[in-house]
């Protein structure tokens, strides 16, 4: 039986929000249980790499003690961008699960798809479209706010 960790992410989408930043969030599940949840801090941070899922995917990486997420699932609310592509693809997680795609900055379904490409190491399974309205509307009214 198939169990959804959408929510979780969008929870995480919710804080990064609150917290000024874009609201995107991700979790990384092994065997039924999040072990990694981050929303975006690279205003905080001050660091582009600070992505939800480059950060969940450390997380992840520090509790199972490998650079490798072998039989992991990860959860974002947005497509990923190309960077965060190819860590997802560097980190060998097995199942990408994404909510609202990503016209301007995607790197899966959009741009330069990322798991298409020859030098690509390992392609997880992709899942898209999965909270996709409450992730787009939340995107939507964080940027309406900043106008």
């Amino acid at each position: 039986m198939f169990t959804s960790f959408m929510d979780q992410a969008l929870e995480q989408a919710r804080l990064a929000g609150a917290r000024g930043e874009v609201p995107v969030g991700a979790v990384v599940v092994a065997d039924g249980k999040v072990v990694a949840a981050q929303g975006n801090r690279t205003r905080e941070r001050n660091d582009p790499t600070a992505h939800a899922e480059v950060l969940a995917i450390r997380e992840a990486c520090a509790a199972a003690g490998s650079e490798r997420l072998v039989g992991h699932d990860l959860y974002v609310t947005l497509e990923p961008c190309p960077m965060c592509a190819t860590v997802i693809s560097n980190a060998r997680i097995a199942r990408l699960y994404y909510g609202a795609g990503d016209p301007k900055s995607g790197g899966i379904v959009q741009g330069p798809r990322i798991f298409t490409h020859s030098q690509c190491h390992h392609v997880p399974e992709v899942y898209d479209g999965i909270g996709a309205e409450a992730a787009s509307e939340m995107l939507r009214a964080f940027f309406a706010g900043l106008r």
